[in-house]
């Protein structure tokens, strides 16, 4: 299928042919008939694609902040390495789709095969999405009509922010698209609604629609005529739909409203507000968040719980439905608002149209309905003339393109000479762009054409953490030596699969199976081991993780997602400090600080105490409650009189060591690369796995114990 991406980095436009995305539980796939382009969100990312690294950076002051930070932290190549691979990923553009259900996922309800449904899906042939941001097309309601659905549903949580009541008088400032819906949608609450923008050509179709509607460059002052149109007493409510970087909008909005008059930002203006202009009148002031409550809440959007009606009465599902009564009921009309239909093939030609045209409102893209829904894979680069793979290579098969994925395991394997043969990702965007990138043969939606592969021998897992368990035994089960990435399992119960699984496929022929626990890969690691081994004497280390906060509704802190922080990042601080000791834990222990503000989530700051069998004790400082200006990680080791320190992987010191010389790196180096090459080294030359089975489960039970997790 085709799919609409931009690329951040130059602004490029690219009709990109992807594999079919798999339906997912909680979500409908869904057959694309009509998308809108959203002419001020896209435009803008097309202009921020198109600037200059200078340009870029003056935009995005606060992402500039975390950069220097980090090469503060991590130095400059990674954090260069950082931004690039950030800039590199392929933007789906996108979000009003209209079309027909083509599956129904798992679990939801009021849906069937065939409903005609509007969703937030990209500009893609074919799309999966949440059930809770898809709803029923009435019969009344063309595609193309139904394509302004989210789009109006913008707008309509502007006027439900403002509150508008029955014979109310309220200002619409930018009479673009979304300020046309918003004016129509005013008028359908009973308001009298005065409109102001610089277009003639929008006044003029405001004015159609019996908006009192004025052309500001001529000189009119909105605020004289919002005041005559209110009357004298000033409009009840503005709502500001411009996208502008002036400051303008938001200066003029209090000073046409009435005492405690309300001000809502839709669109997007400069914000040197005048206290005195708010304060003098009470005015408030609140910014509309896209569709309305539900949006950007993982509970609601992915997970499909929605909120009780009688609590909130208009979720961003419930705005849309809304619309499309609206629509139904003849008060919303959006004939008058579409510029062009324009066919999806051309979709690039469209996109010049909304870099340069000044006169287009709503550019709708129709399809064809021409879509191979069997193709799940897409071929990336032309294997069929390729030599055939030696028998003794690792074949990979990669399940996962995420960042970390894309920007740091994936170049690993490929240095380390692993044959890249197949990419799967759940959409197919990811894995499509990564895999170009790196040279794979195949992307894929569909992970049984990597375990039904015969000649893929290798799988390596990048996905989230609760899905780790699952493909780790599907892999044993296809006879695949498998490298997942931490962490290996969530719960006792997974781990005792994947231990059974591991037998059952060893006794067949000799499989490894590797965690990606690349800290004791790290060269600097490499050197205190060689000299801790030395002498022999038990250790006392502690390590210290300055993991600092992330957002509470992050994949991490879910349990069925990720597991915790601990269970999903603290294993490699345990696993380091097992490695480093040489002997295996025999006891560990976990102090906890409580937050009463966060307690339904699990903790992210804790001390584990550990105690290895030679004597050994270990310390584990994983704390999110840190400043970024400490350094992320350090590891210090107490030993025979002497002590080791590792700076964030960057430098070692020596204390007590004679005749040592303290090593620093050029730029940090956390094992990675030196991880991937030893696993495939030892698949390539039949050399014992670098981490052993024994190790791997005793790592994995002491990390579930620490995150809390008790045995089933």
């Amino acid at each position: 299928m085709k799919q609409i991406l931009q690329s951040l980095k130059t602004g490029q436009i690219e009709l990109a042919e992807l594999p079919v995305p798999k339906v997912k539980s909680g979500s409908l796939l869904i057959k694309t008939s009509r998308t809108l382009i959203s002419l001020g969100t896209e435009r803008m990312l097309l202009n921020f694609g198109k600037a200059g690294w200078v340009d870029k950076a003056r935009q995005q002051p606060d992402k500039v902040k975390q950069v220097l930070q980090k090469v503060k932290t991590d130095g400059l190549m990674p954090t260069v390495n950082a931004v690039f691979n950030k800039l590199d990923q392929p933007l789906a553009l996108g979000y009003s789709n209209a079309g027909i259900v083509l599956e129904v996922g798992a679990g939801v309800t009021g849906f069937k095969k065939g409903d005609r449904v509007v969703s937030n899906g990209n500009h893609a042939e074919v799309v999966c999405v949440p059930a809770n941001l898809c709803a029923r097309i009435p019969d009344e309601v063309d595609d193309t009509s139904a394509s302004f659905t989210v789009v109006s549903a913008i707008a309509l949580e502007g006027v439900r922010l403002i509150n508008p009541t029955l014979g109310e008088s309220v200002a619409v400032i930018g009479l673009g698209l979304i300020g046309l819906l918003t004016c129509q949608i005013l008028q359908a609450n009973g308001c009298r609604v005065i409109g102001f923008d610089f277009d003639r050509s929008k006044v003029d179709l405001a004015r159609e629609y019996g908006v009192s509607a004025y052309d500001v460059s001529r000189g009119n002052s909105p605020v004289e005529l919002a005041m005559n149109f209110s009357r004298g007493y000033g409009v009840d409510g503005v709502i500001i739909t411009a996208a502008t970087s002036s400051n303008d909008p938001v200066q003029q909005a209090p000073q046409m409203c009435r005492k405690r008059g309300r001000v809502v930002l839709v669109g997007v203006c400069g914000l040197n507000i005048s206290r005195d202009d708010f304060y003098k009148k009470e005015i408030s002031f609140q910014v509309s968040c896209s569709y309305g409550p539900g949006r950007y809440a993982s509970e609601y959007e992915e997970k499909g719980l929605d909120y009780p009606i009688g609590f909130v009465r208009w979720t961003e599902q419930r705005n849309f439905v809304a619309v499309l009564d609206l629509m139904a009921a003849g008060k919303l009309r959006t004939g008058e608002l579409v510029s062009r239909e324009i066919p999806f093939n051309e979709a690039e030609a469209a996109y010049e149209m909304v870099s340069e045209a000044k006169d287009i409102l709503g550019l709708v893209l129709t399809y064809d309905g021409k879509v191979d829904l069997e193709q799940k894979s897409v071929f990336l680069h032309d294997i069929a003339h390729q030599p055939p793979v030696a028998c003794d290579r690792a074949v990979i098969g990669f399940i996962g393109a995420g960042n970390y994925a894309g920007g740091m395991l994936i170049p690993s394997f490929a240095k380390a000479g692993a044959v890249l043969k197949t990419i799967a990702s759940a959409g197919g965007v990811s894995g499509s762009h990564i895999g170009s990138k790196h040279g794979f043969s195949i992307s894929t939606t569909d992970t049984g054409r990597i375990f039904n592969d015969p000649e893929i021998n290798t799988v390596v897992i990048a996905t989230r953490h609760g899905s780790h368990a699952h493909f780790v035994i599907e892999a044993l089960n296809s006879g695949k030596h498998v490298f997942v990435e931490k962490p290996l399992c969530l719960t006792f119960a997974e781990l005792e699969e994947i231990k059974a699984a591991w037998k059952k496929a060893a006794e067949k022929k000799p499989l490894h199976l590797m965690v990606g626990f690349n800290r004791r890969f790290s060269p600097l690691t490499a050197t205190a081991v060689e000299n801790l081994r030395g002498s022999n004497a038990p250790c006392s280390i502690i390590i210290t993780a300055n993991a600092g906060q992330i957002p509470v509704e992050h994949w991490a802190h879910d349990m069925a997602a990720g597991g915790g922080r601990i269970i999903g990042e603290g294993c490699h601080f345990i696993d380091l400090a097992r490695h480093l000791a040489g002997h295996p834990i025999v006891s560990l222990q976990t102090t906890t600080m409580t937050n009463p503000l966060s307690q339904d989530k699990m903790p992210d700051t804790m001390t584990i105490s550990m105690t290895m069998r030679d004597g050994s004790i270990g310390s584990i400082h994983y704390f999110a409650n840190g400043s970024k200006d400490f350094p992320k990680e350090r590891v210090e080791i107490f030993s025979a009189g002497r002590i080791l320190q590792i700076d964030n992987f960057k430098s070692l010191h020596y204390f007590g060591w004679p005749g040592a010389k303290n090593q620093s790196l050029w730029a940090q180096d956390k094992g990675q690369e030196a991880c991937a090459a030893a696993f495939v080294k030892a698949i390539e030359k039949g050399l014992t796995c670098p981490i052993g089975i024994d190790e791997l489960v005793e790592v994995a039970g002491m990390t579930l114990q620490a995150g809390g997790i008790t045995l089933d």
